[in-house]
């Protein structure tokens, strides 16, 4: 290190650098020295449910009114709130909540096409509903100032919803602003655990937990309430919220501390308060004319609204021709004022209410499941003038809302959509974008309805309930409940049992001079009227067994929990009086089983067979679902289908099977394209790609001279499995598919083979659950995994011809092509005579020759056929236990063969019983007279009788024709 030089510590001080304020030289450079500003950060730290909670407030947004920083663990929560200096002349709070879920805050780049966050999404409008609801109640009467509050979450480790954080922040910064407020509030929220309540549950402990309450209160008054529950008792419940008031109550002295440290004084605000001369002269005017509109029940929603109306005009007219401006202004305001002391005084005092109803009567109810016949599932419930349609649309699991939430799921598979256009009221409105009160409203009586889905494993498709008001007086959301819960049963979903909700209100008479509750009513199944005038809103919702979802909104700055606990009992009468209602009209799932109906369908697929499926790009699965209509999703080895109806089912199998494939078994039925066509046969391309054999015999019940006769080059075909050869080849038969002519009895294989054949039957929603066992195949017996010996098809009891594939029979036809004589020669060894009726072979027969000479195709049969003895020659045994035969030739006479030919066709069909003699006798089998000179062929059976003398008489059955029209026979004994 160097020194420094001694001559320049000899300078005075008033001529160093830091005399005229320059910073040290640094590269070469000169500065002035700057201070660093400290900043005055404060912080109280305390715990609830073991774990340690931080308030900061100081350190950012230090320009807002009020700021703090919350943090539990890892994840921190920032809330800010301003106010305009002046209100505008308005007769309500206009306070208006924003919560932010950027995806910085858990290190991760939007996945949008902007890469930026959009419109508040569902979520962040509910965290803002969840903010404002407890909030509002406590700003001071009259204190129409614009007030702003948005809450930004800055870092999520997962473990914590930042909902319940966002809130007791809120609160901290309201208690630091000058905004006049009545909190501070403490929020928290309570999960449940096999019986075990747990303050502050995890994310990964709120998805065991059966249980999920939100609870806001002041220091000993109830604010506000929201649960979600897996049919909790109304005793549990009850205990929830009595350890959720303490909990919360810490909340609130942290918050104290902090504002005694950094908070500012409150502003002196100009309040709108009605003076008590106005007051007074509205009521003289108005309270008569309103007592005798609210004792007469005839009136409806729209006459009672109608005549409260022309009340008021009556009032502003009489205020004109006074000439009372200041009146005036604030003239809506008052007639409501008087209103609702009328209202409450009747309730209280008598007892009756605006319909005339008792405080515990429910209105008169009306239930239809099935209202559109054509959707997956319709209801219309109406409870008094309330009214609602609800329908069900089931799709895809692929349909599943996708979600970017910082917390929750990525995906919602049940979605409930509720609905508030402006007929419902008979107002004139404009149709937005996403609304927080329809949003709020669909979001509860979702929470309501999905506590009674059944689980995923069990019903993996995604539901959407869409809920559409008709008509308005009072709790649409409960309604939406009700009508959803049949709608769900109506489109065969296999719900638990039935969930119903109802509304439950409270009118109060406050103490003057202490300003507590002295006298109240609880009104069970409140209007639209009786809820404005009111003091809450508690709707809950649930089933016979319990409660499954609450929402509570306080009008007034807080109601004693003892008194809110008090309301789950009316509640759950007139819930379970509901349930009736609805159980009577629909009472358990429909199976609908029409064609109309949704079709659903889980099939088992190799990963490498959905790649084929899906395509490049998935071209050929979006082409497929063009095509059909059908919705198609793909899993780790799984396909599910979601199809309109029946037949766009049928359809968009046929295209999966072709491209994909099925396991092939025996007596299956597949449907291919022929791709080429041989003197003996057909060759065809089914299963995704694979290739099988269409034998002459087998293309009709009747004789078939050519193939072209039947089927052409690109023809498509739905054909049977009936067995497989030793060179790998897939015997399919198309008679085996078509009906039996004449109505002739079958014989017993081929009987069996059709009833193995029947195509899957694809369950439909209501039978979901067996959906999944379902395998795209039908028949036990696969062919690549036993013989075909055990399998009863029409070849089990006769011998085959060993058949190339169609690739070896084209490359030998060239070679055929170069040496056509009177006789050729086969690289095989067999030697074929064109004027002859036999094939030798000397070692193993292979392919039959390839000639155009009919003739020598004539002595060649199927490898599927029904017929008796072929002309084959040193067989080599198979490994399918169905060809048992010796290796010896079997021939038939010239003569016999064109006689028998001529009648066959004409005299005997098959199915036909008849008794013949035997006419000769041979070493593999019999030559049979029919009578009326029309010969048959019986071949020996295995372990069977062979003795037999020429002219001995035998009961047969014709079981098929040769390539020729010879009868073939079997015996009946």
């Amino acid at each position: 290190m160097k020194k420094a030089n001694p001559l320049l510590r000899a300078i005075p001080h008033f001529l160093t650098w830091q005399s005229f304020g320059f910073r040290t030289v640094c590269s070469g450079r000169l500065g002035f020295s700057t201070t660093t500003k400290q900043l005055d950060t404060f912080t109280e730290q305390f715990e609830i449910g073991s774990r340690l909670i931080t308030l900061e407030t100081g350190k950012i947004a230090r320009f807002a009114n009020g700021a703090v920083v919350l943090a539990m663990d890892d994840s921190k929560v920032l809330s800010t709130v301003t106010s305009a200096k002046a209100d505008a002349g308005r007769d309500f709070l206009p306070l208006t909540v924003d919560y932010q879920e950027k995806q910085f805050a858990q290190g991760v780049i939007p996945s949008s096409y902007m890469r930026r966050e959009g419109a508040p999404k569902e979520r962040e409008l509910l965290c803002g509903r969840i903010i404002d609801r407890p909030i509002r109640p406590l700003f001071p009467p009259g204190f129409y100032h614009e007030v702003q509050v948005m809450a930004s979450v800055l870092s999520s480790d997962g473990n914590q919803d930042p909902d319940v954080l966002a809130a007791n922040a809120t609160s901290a910064a309201l208690m630091l602003s000058d905004i006049p407020w009545g909190g501070p509030i403490g929020m928290v929220r309570i999960g449940r655990i096999c019986g075990q309540f747990i303050v502050n549950p995890t994310m990964d402990e709120l998805k065991l937990s059966d249980l999920n309450l939100i609870y806001a209160c002041t220091k000993d008054k109830t604010l506000m309430i929201d649960v979600q529950a897996r049919e909790i008792s109304d005793k549990d419940l009850e205990a929830g919220l009595r350890l959720a008031h303490p909990e919360a109550v810490r909340y609130i002295e942290p918050q104290i501390r902090l504002a005694a440290k950094a908070g500012k004084s409150k502003k002196e605000y100009k309040l709108s308060m009605l003076s008590d001369k106005t007051l007074e002269k509205v009521s003289n005017l108005a309270e008569a004319p309103i007592e005798a509109v609210f004792t007469d029940p005839s009136y409806g929603k729209f006459e009672r609204g109608e005549a409260l109306d022309n009340i008021t005009q009556d009032v502003k007219r009489a205020f004109e021709e006074e000439g009372d401006e200041e009146s005036l202004k604030v003239l809506p305001k008052a007639v409501d004022t008087v209103r609702k002391k009328v209202v409450r005084k009747r309730i209280i005092a008598e007892g009756y209410r605006l319909d005339g109803r008792q405080l515990d009567e429910v209105r008169p109810l009306y239930c239809e499941a099935g209202y559109v016949p054509m959707l997956h599932g319709s209801a219309l419930f109406s409870r008094g003038e309330t009214q609602v349609l609800c329908t069900v649309t089931l799709g895809a699991p692929t349909d599943a809302q996708h979600l970017d939430s910082l917390v929750s799921p990525t995906k919602k598979r049940f979605m409930l959509h509720y609905s508030f256009p402006p007929f419902c009221i008979n107002e004139v409105g404009k149709r937005a974008g996403l609304n927080r009160r329809e949003v709020g409203h669909g979001t509860l009586a979702e929470k309501a309805l999905l506590a009674v889905l059944p689980p995923e494993d069990d019903f993996p498709y995604t539901v959407r309930v869409n809920s559409e008001v008709m008509a308005s007086d009072g709790s649409t959301s409960m309604a939406t409940v009700c009508g959803g819960s049949m709608a769900l049963m109506d489109a065969g979903i296999p719900v638990r049992e039935h969930v119903a909700g109802v509304s439950v209100g409270l009118v109060s008479e406050l103490d003057p001079s202490t300003g507590e509750i002295k006298d109240y009513r609880i009104l069970t199944d409140i209007l639209g009227l009786e809820d404005h005038l009111g003091d809450i809103d508690f709707k809950i919702a649930g089933t016979r067994k319990g409660v499954t979802a609450i929402q509570l909104d306080i009008k007034p700055a807080g109601i004693p929990l003892d008194i809110i606990c008090e309301c789950l009992e009316p509640a759950c009468k007139a819930r379970l009086q509901i349930l009736g209602h609805m159980e009577q009209e629909i009472s358990a799932p429909h199976n609908k089983d029409d064609n109309t109906s949704l079709r659903l369908a889980t099939l088992k697929y190799s990963n490498e067979a959905l790649r084929r499926l899906i395509g490049p790009m998935g071209v050929l699965k979006r082409k497929m679902e063009e095509e059909t209509g059908a919705r198609i999703s793909v899993g780790d080895g799984t396909l599910t289908i979601v199809a309109k109806n029946q037949s766009a089912m049928d359809k968009v199998l046929e295209k999966i099977d072709f491209v994909v494939g099925r396991e092939i078994e025996v007596g299956g039925v597949y449907k291919g394209i022929v791709t080429s066509i041989k003197e003996y046969g057909a060759f065809l391309e089914f299963n995704g790609g694979q290739q099988g054999l269409l034998h002459i015999s087998e293309l009709s019940h009747e004789p078939v001279s050519r193939v072209s006769e039947v089927v052409s080059i690109g023809q498509k075909l739905s054909l049977m499995c009936i067995g497989q050869d030793v060179h790998g080849n897939i015997k399919l038969s198309l008679k085996a598919t078509l009906p039996r002519p004449g109505g002739l009895e079958t014989d017993d294989a081929v009987e069996g083979s059709v009833v193995s054949a029947k195509e899957n039957i694809w369950a439909p929603v209501w039978d979901a659950s067996g959906t999944q066992e379902q395998q795209n195949s039908v028949s036990k017996l696969p062919i690549d995994k036993v013989k075909m010996g055990e399998a009863k098809s029409p070849t089990s009891q006769v011998p085959v011809i060993l058949i190339r594939s169609a690739a070896e029979c084209d490359e030998e036809e060239k070679s055929n092509s170069l040496n056509l004589s009177s006789k050729r020669s086969v690289d095989n060894g067999v030697k074929l005579d064109l004027k002859s009726k036999s094939c030798v072979s000397q070692n193993v027969i292979g392919s039959p020759p390839k000639s155009k000479s009919r003739r020598s195709q004539d002595v060649t049969d199927s490898s599927s056929s029904h017929s008796g003895p072929l002309p084959y020659t040193n067989v080599k045994k198979s490994k399918l236990s169905m060809q048992k035969e010796s290796k010896s030739d079997l021939r038939w006479p010239d003569g016999d063969d064109n006689e028998t030919k001529d009648k066959s066709a004409k005299d005997l069909k098959i199915g036909t019983k008849v008794t013949a003699k035997v006419y000769q006798i041979r070493a593999h089998g019999l030559v049979l007279d029919l009578g009326g000179g029309l010969r048959g062929m019986y071949r020996f059976e295995e372990n069977g009788k062979r003795e037999f003398k020429i002219g001995d008489e035998m009961q047969v059955v014709c079981s098929s024709f040769s390539s020729k029209g010879i009868p073939v026979l079997s015996s009946l004994d």
